[in-house]
Formats: structure tokens, sequence, C-alpha cells
């Protein structure tokens, strides 16, 4: 931890002259030891990057964003640095170089592979702030639940603001010109960047910013900025049924050993199950915390755990809390939650119930509970993207999608046009890039030599 403190240090320490033109360099180093289980070692160093708190102001305060980078194994063949774009919001991008189980061994070969923790996130100027206990629920009930939720919100972020220098300034379109700093730091001409998760989103606002810039960006599960309130919080609550009607849909086509559910009405008792968490029999657990278990196995997906948790809950059993934490500082910037009060919240609640009946919400209205209050407008408001790149960007996701719906990639897609390529993998979960050799074949030829998949490119299921 040390280590990590000198970083920031050093880095709040610099002003940088000419920013926005030369950006200063990477002293890199040995990595501090604050992963368990992933101890420093000589082929991973670490850095900070100073840069300006406000792009507006690039001779004003600075801050020192953490950098990891894993050396290629093949340096004289190496293609060159590979940024990887960390999802959530609030992935630590630091930890996944650390771990090095991200990247598939022709990557780990031919690329120096480098990512960062964004603003506001773990080791960069992350704010020390804690949400009030008492807070309300997650699903508000009333208006003095929305009044109350939007006071806490406001009170959390003043905490949060005080205590980071760039709570304020952490949306995507900021985020990517700390990525174009970065790039010129490494010394590279142009980017090579692979987003994932929200990191997509990341990916989408520096082609936007930068097209002339770009080498070749990968969108793996793709975020769709281009989205009315309403829709966002439907489509969401409509990819987690899919999913879940997927699983259940497989629990009946295997055997008793694979799923312990199988030859039971799945959905009645599941929906028995919310209806304990309704009257308070899982307690402390909430009815959203219990409501969104399917998430956290539907994403990898883990099909015969979530079928033993079903069977677990059933029985009685009170789980651990789930983690729903949301890096508001940088979702909030790119996400308006412009719902005036509890009579407009009940009616997008509706349009989550109807669109997923049986696990009711989606990640959607997790979203709004983080961002209800946030002062508008927003710094990066949603908008039609507007990309002309000389290489098209690579789209991949999974047809089957809790959490970024497979119609968010098709719509980015059609924005992206001629920009853009969509390959669609057949299967199920979220991030589909090392579900298979094809998956991982069409990216890595892609970042590796240029290769562009065909138009209507598909992988198939493995389940």
């Amino acid at each position: 931890m040390r280590l990590v403190a000198m970083f920031t240090a050093l880095a709040l320490s610099v002003t940088p002259a000419g920013l926005t033109h030369k950006p200063p360099g990477l002293d890199w180093g040995g990595c501090p030891d604050d992963i368990p289980k992933y101890p420093p070692t000589a082929d991973v160093v670490c850095a900070a990057l100073a840069l300006p708190v406000d792009w507006a102001d690039p001779h004003g305060p600075s801050f020192g964003m953490v950098v990891a980078k894993r050396f290629a194994k093949d340096q004289d063949h190496k293609v060159g640095a590979l940024v990887f774009g960390p999802g959530g919001p609030g992935d630590s991008g630091v930890e996944r170089v650390r771990k090095g189980d991200r990247f598939s061994d022709e990557q780990l070969n031919r690329f120096d592979i480098v990512s960062f923790d964004p603003r506001t996130v773990q080791r960069t100027a992350a704010p020390t702030c804690t949400p009030q206990e008492d807070r309300p629920p997650v699903i508000l009930r009333d208006q003095a639940d929305f009044d109350d939720a939007v006071t806490a919100n406001r009170a959390y972020w003043a905490q949060c603001a005080a205590t980071s220098p760039v709570f304020r300034n952490a949306d995507s379109t900021t985020i990517a010109r700390d990525l174009d700093a970065l790039r010129q730091a490494l010394g590279e001409r142009k980017l090579t960047f692979h987003g994932s998760s929200y990191g997509t989103l990341l990916g989408e606002m520096y082609a936007e910013q930068f097209p002339g810039r770009v080498r070749a960006i990968v969108l793996e599960s793709v975020f769709d900025h281009d989205l009315p309130l309403t829709e966002f919080v439907r489509t969401e609550a409509a990819a987690l049924q899919d999913s879940f009607d997927e699983f259940v849909a497989w629990c009946g086509r295997v055997t008793t050993a694979e799923c312990v559910l199988h030859g039971t009405d799945v959905k009645a008792t599941w929906r028995s199950i919310l209806e304990r968490a309704d009257d308070n029999g899982y307690y402390p657990r909430t009815p959203f915390e219990i409501a969104s278990a399917p998430l956290g196995f539907l994403q990898t997906p883990r099909w015969p755990e979530f079928a033993a948790l079903i069977q677990a809950l059933d029985g009685g059993l009170v789980p651990p809390a789930p983690t729903l934490d949301v890096a508001s500082g940088i979702f909030c910037g790119d996400f308006p939650a412009p719902v005036r009060d509890f009579t407009a919240y009940r009616k997008i609640l509706k349009v989550a119930a109807e669109a997923a009946p049986d696990v009711r919400y989606g990640a959607g209205m997790l979203a709004i509970s983080t961002c209800l209050g946030w002062p508008q407008p927003i710094a990066n408001p949603p908008h039609r993207l507007d990309v002309r790149t000389r290489v098209p960007l690579l789209l991949i996701n999974a047809r089957h999608d809790p959490r970024t719906a497979y119609v968010w990639a098709q719509h980015v897609a059609a924005e992206l046009g001629h920009s853009g390529r969509l390959v669609t993998y057949e299967g199920w979960g979220h991030g589909s890039y090392l579900s298979n050799d094809c998956t991982e074949a069409v990216v890595d030829r892609y970042l590796i030599d240029l290769t562009i998949p065909l138009p209507g490119a598909s992988c198939p299921a493995e389940q």
C-alpha cells in the first residue's frame, strides 16, 4: 500500500505542462503487494500517470491514475500495447493485468497488456465514503422513500466529492481523454483497445472523440448509451428474464444430477421464494437482494449452482449479502435518472415487472436508485453515436446476456454502420471473448491482424 501512496503523491506533486499535447511518461516500477494470492512478479510493472482533474483546465490540479503493464512474452514479435477497459463501472483494470486471467495465450504473447484503475476506482483517487445504513431500500415503496433516497444520495455524493478530487469529473468522455493520454504515454501512435461490459462505453466515447487515433477497438458485451430511461429499464429486465428462461429450459433438458431442480416447477418455486422475501422471510436480506440473485449466477453462467441456491432458498437458507456497488461518480455522470416523483418511479417499476415477470427488475432499477437526485444536466448525456473510424469497431455479444442485452449490441452496431461489425455468440452469459475457440479466434485475429469478420458472423454456443 505504501507504493500506491508513493505513486499518488508523486502524481499529485506534478502540474503537467502542455498535457493536452504531450503527457508525462510512465515511470514503471514494482507493483505493491495488495492483491491476495497474487504477489508482485517481475513480468508486471506499475506506474502512476499524472492527469488533470479537469481536462478543461489542463494546467490545473492533477491526480495520479494507477496503471499496470504485463510484458509480452514474445517481445520479438510484439504487436504493441493492448489496453484493456475494465467494466462495472468500478472494476479494477490493474487487478485484471496483475491476475492475467482475462487474456488468451496469444494476446499474452503478442501484446504488452496494459490497464488502469479509472477515476474514483480503488487505487485512483478513490473516495472514502459510505452510504448510510438506514437509507431507503433499492426498490422504493412510496413518496417518502423517494424523497429520502434523493436526500441520502446527495449526502453520500457530497461526502465522496470531499474525499476525491475527481468524483465530479469521472464520466466516460472524461475518462476517454485519460485513455488518450495513456496511449501517448505508452508511445503508441494509435490505440488498440478491448473494452468489456461498461468498458465498452469508454471504447465508444474514445472512438467518437478520437477516430483518427484508433487502430482496433473491441466492444465485448456492449453497453448502449442511446436509450431513454424507460427503454433502458425495460431491455435490462427483459435480458435477465430471457436468461432465466434459458436456465429453466436447460434444467428441464438435463438430468437431476446436473440440475437438482429437474422435474420440478422451477418458476413456481422461484415465485414462492420471492413471495417469502416480500414477507421478510430472509431477513436481513431485502426482497431486492433475493431477486438480484439470478444476475450473479446467470452472467457466468453457473446454472447448476443457481439451481442449488434455489433449492437452498426454498429450504429457508438466508444467503450472504450480494455485492451491488456501482461507481456512482462514473455511472451517474453518464446515466440520467430524471425521475421527478414516486408516481413516475412507479410507472418505470411497472415496465420492469411486465418485461421480467419471473425476475422482476434486472439491473435497471438499481441504476435508478444509484443516480436518483444527481445534478442535471449530466456530463455525458445519452446520444446517438457518431463514429467514423477507418477500421470498424468489433462488437461481440452473447445472444442470451443477462446484463448487456443483445438488442443493445444490435442497436450500437446499427448506429456505427460501416464503422462497426457485430459478431454474435449464440450462447449465454455476460462476456463472451473466452467462451470457446471461435470467440477467442475472432477477437484475436482482429486485434493482432486487423482481420474483420464477415457481416452476420456468429460463433456457436458452448454449454
